[in-house]
């Protein structure tokens, strides 16, 4: 025992230290000044002690590197961690105190609950119509690029990530650090206006920790949150594995936090949703394309595909920056692949069904029969996307931006395959559903069909729509009461956007009371009735009210709902003045063939071109089976003799139900049984009849 106690003596005296390690530290880093380096590291001097302790700690932070200069703020000899850094990511920029509850803002700042600025009630705007878009505030941000300078009350909620690591910051960090006069004690010394022209110093002391004295005095409200020149004076070599110790355990404390809930690695790009969740910004871009849910809560998430424009958040990056910038790094470099990838969301290639009109949301029902499509439609189904581009013709050979005189005019619309059935002959019929537009950019040929590379299409973020809506409207605001007082006779550009969709529902009942045939309801089954969502109700419109084409594809490159309701506002009007007067005959179209031809119809008293079929054009096929083809191709004496059998044939089929009494009303299944192609014509028919009768 006595040895062992010797041994330990030995072991807890500092000279004994000094005389194993100051040749090694003399020879690996030898001092510049002679004198000094002449003088032994234990000299007895006037305070020794710490004297000893300094020279221990200036010789180990040389070991480690090269002292911080004054630009990095910090004289700790813990280069790495600069401790008001890393507490300013959870400080709030205007009472610079811990952050309660803390919001965030659309502009990707946050700050306490409490400290919202003055909210007041918003005028001019009518979509969306939430409660809680009716009240906005000034952003303290509103000059910043980033930030618009209004934000709607709506757009703001509790950031639960942030409001999680503010916890854990408590847990690890607050602690009594003792007091500050003791020995040994570290002080931070500061510049701070406080709002003031004038700039003052502060100091004060903070212990051993630094990191935790920091936090204390932000918890206080004591350190500013725009402090500049900030100096750490540390009191001796025990502050340096403090700050190190709690540095470490924040680290790993926050760690677990910090994991993406969709890909469950570092959180890269944070993007928080409005429900308060924070993902990778490609995570959500990912999830948004196959659900409006949230991955966490499952609340529908309002975001449009425009999140590769929405700001970060802030501070969920600064703490990222501050405790973990090597993974950090890393993540950004592994992922790099990923990103290319991912920015092919944007720019990406599809192949092309150059046939009619197809809009988001709604369904779009195929009958593919062409070699060409049919060799398309299998290499769709063959990807995990199932998607293709679906594309007008382009009839009046227009030129196209980027394209010239294509076969197919620029904007379509993705769609995605819900049903697919493979029929014995190698046709096919096919359900698919809008996903999105697209503008295609250029374009090839291959295997006989299209292969385009194109752009998302997406609409302005609603903030931008709400302004633009504040904007136009302010002009009504302005005029005289009774300049405003009949929608009809006001002009569509300065109407509200609630009352340019409300002009349209209105028509609808009108429509509906006089039972139009285009709101039959074998036609609503299909489509479904017309949505009371302003911003899914011009979609619904389009796919059902009997309009040229051409009048609908403009809605394919609006870029916010409110021009779209403009646009079926007019055609309201349009209807009502009678300058644009739909048959009642003419019905809503969709695709059963898979090629491009043409049938005419003699309706009204005229001919019209009908180019997209119903899917229940397999009932008109059943129907009206002695309908003869008519290719493009063919020449022009057996296409008119094509056209006027066709139509002797309709009229002697109208006939003889008449004769009967009744009406065949009957729905075709779309697995009906169909005629077999004729294989001494090219091509197909597609034909744009009404789910049910034609007359």
């Amino acid at each position: 025992m006595n040895v062992l106690s010797f041994l330990w003596h030995l072991l807890s005296k500092e000279y004994w230290c000094l005389a194993v390690w100051e040749p090694i530290l003399l020879l690996q880093f030898p001092m510049e000044d002679p004198d000094a380096a002449s003088a032994p590291l234990h000299a007895t001097t006037s305070g020794s002690d710490d004297d000893h302790s300094r020279g221990i700690s200036s010789a180990v932070s040389h070991a480690l590197g090269p002292e911080p200069s004054p630009a990095t703020a910090s004289e700790t000899a813990v280069s790495s961690v600069v401790p008001h850094a890393v507490i300013q990511s959870i400080q709030c920029a205007r009472c610079s105190q811990i952050l309660r509850s803390p919001l965030r803002l659309p502009c990707g700042n946050s700050i306490c609950r409490s400290c919202l600025p003055p909210i007041y009630q918003r005028t001019g705007i009518t979509y969306p119509a939430n409660e809680e878009r009716k009240h906005g505030f000034l952003c303290y941000w509103g000059k910043a690029d980033a930030c618009s300078g209004e934000h709607c009350l709506g757009d703001c909620g509790v950031d639960v990530l942030l409001s999680r690591l503010a916890d854990v910051f408590e847990e690890v960090l607050a602690v009594d650090r003792g007091d500050g006069s003791s020995e040994g004690a570290s002080t931070v010394t500061w510049k701070t206006s406080r709002g003031e022209p004038e700039v003052t110093t502060q100091c004060e002391s903070i212990g051993t920790d630094l990191l935790k004295g920091v936090y204390c005095l932000v918890k206080e409200g004591r350190f500013d949150y725009d402090a500049s020149e900030v100096h750490y004076s540390v009191g001796d070599l025990a502050a340096d594995s403090s700050t190190q110790r709690s540095y470490t355990k924040l680290k790993n404390a926050v760690r677990n936090e910090l994991d993406c809930q969709v890909c469950y690695s570092l959180i890269l790009d944070p993007l928080t949703t409005p429900c308060g969740h924070t993902f990778c910004r490609d995570c959500v871009t990912m999830v948004m394309d196959h659900s409006d849910l949230c991955p966490v809560c499952r609340r529908k998430l309002n975001l449009s595909l425009t999140s590769r424009r929405k700001p970060s958040n802030l501070r969920i990056s600064a703490i990222l920056e501050a405790l973990f910038p090597e993974q950090l790094e890393m993540r950004k470099d592994n992922t790099s692949d990923v990103d290319d990838a991912a920015a092919a969301d944007d720019e990406q290639t599809l192949p092309l069904f150059v046939n009619s009109l197809s809009f988001p949301t709604m369904p779009t029902f195929l009958h593919i029969f062409e070699p060409r499509y049919r060799i398309m439609m299998r290499r769709v189904m063959e990807t995990r996307g199932k998607k293709f581009g679906m594309v007008m013709y382009n009839r009046g050979s227009r030129p196209q931006p980027g394209l010239g005189r294509s076969e197919f005019m620029q904007y379509g619309t993705v769609l995605m395959v819900d049903r697919y059935e493979l029929l014995p002959d190698g046709r096919s019929l096919v359900i698919a559903t809008g996903v999105s537009r697209f503008k295609v950019s250029s374009s090839e040929v291959v295997d006989g069909y299209h292969v385009g590379r194109v752009q998302r299409v997406e609409d302005v973020p609603i903030t931008e729509e709400e302004r633009i809506e504040s904007l136009e409207t302010s002009v009504t605001m302005e005029a005289p009461p009774a300049a405003s007082a009949d929608p009809a006779d006001t002009p569509i550009e300065v109407l509200p956007t609630l009352q340019l969709f409300q002009l349209a529902i209105d028509f609808i009942d009108e429509q509906r009371r006089k039972g139009v045939a285009w709101l039959h309801p074998r036609v609503l089954m299909a489509y479904g009735d017309a949505p009371t969502d302003p911003a899914l109700f011009p979609w619904w419109l389009a796919s059902v009210y009997p309009l040229w084409e051409d009048d609908k594809y403009s809605l394919l490159a609006t870029t916010s709902v409110r021009d779209r309701l403009k646009i079926v506002a007019r055609w309201v009007k349009k209807s009502r003045s009678r300058e644009c007067r739909p048959s009642a005959h003419l019905l809503p179209c969709a695709t059963v063939s898979g090629s491009w031809s043409i049938i005419l119809i003699a309706l009204d008293g005229g001919l019209h071109v009908v180019h997209t079929v119903y899917h229940v054009g397999l009932h008109f096929l059943r129907k009206y089976s002695c309908i003869r083809e008519f290719s493009p191709g063919a020449g022009t004496k057996s296409g008119l003799g094509d056209i006027t059998v066709n139509i002797i044939q309709i009229r002697r089929a109208r006939q003889r139900g008449a004769a009967g009494g009744r009406r065949d009303t009957n729905l075709g299944a779309v697995g009906a049984e169909i005629p077999a192609e004729r294989e001494d014509e090219p091509g197909g028919i597609d034909v744009d009849i009404a789910p049910g009768e034609i007359g």
